[in-house]
């Protein structure tokens, strides 16, 4: 199947409540890096952008893992003026859950949880047609936003 664009992910952004320690969570935990600069926006062009009137905003680009220098980022912003956010849960419709493959789901489940993170569900193994057997589980971090972590067993 051809695209009718020349196209290439590039980041996910995740809007957060307190971003500074929401960098320091995906840091500390899942080894990702900080892309300078910092971020520290406003001006009409943005307002423009987002349709947000006297937007401002701060954060910063994380360098996921396993990508090296050029591969995507986890955009984590934060802006002066929020709205209140909706309960995160699996099953809302939008953007789920950012996930990490990982060498260990219990130690990683535990380094989340030990790093301001909440369990969501169970760690579960099941067999998935064609595809293999996959350990996983939700967690949450700090805020609330979902991440599975998950190991593929071939």
């Amino acid at each position: 199947m051809s695209s009718l664009l020349n196209s290439r992910y590039v980041h996910t952004n995740l809007i957060a409540r307190d971003w500074k320690r929401l960098v320091d969570f995906y840091t500390r935990v899942f080894g990702c890096v900080i892309v300078p600069p910092e971020r520290d926006l406003s001006g009409q062009w943005l307002d423009e952008a987002t349709n947000v009137s006297h937007a401002h905003l701060r954060g910063a680009h994380l360098r996921l893992p396993g990508y090296g220098d050029t591969g995507p980022t986890l955009e984590i912003f934060q802006y002066d003026e929020e709205l209140d956010p909706l309960a995160p849960a699996t099953n809302r419709p939008g953007y789920g859950h950012i996930a990490f493959l990982v060498d260990d789901v219990d130690a990683a489940h535990a380094a989340v949880i030990a790093a301001g993170g909440k369990a969501i569900g169970k760690i579960v193994a099941p067999e998935i047609a064609g595809a293999g057997k996959i350990r996983f589980v939700y967690v949450a971090d700090p805020e609330g936003n979902i991440i599975e972590l998950q190991k593929w067993i071939r």
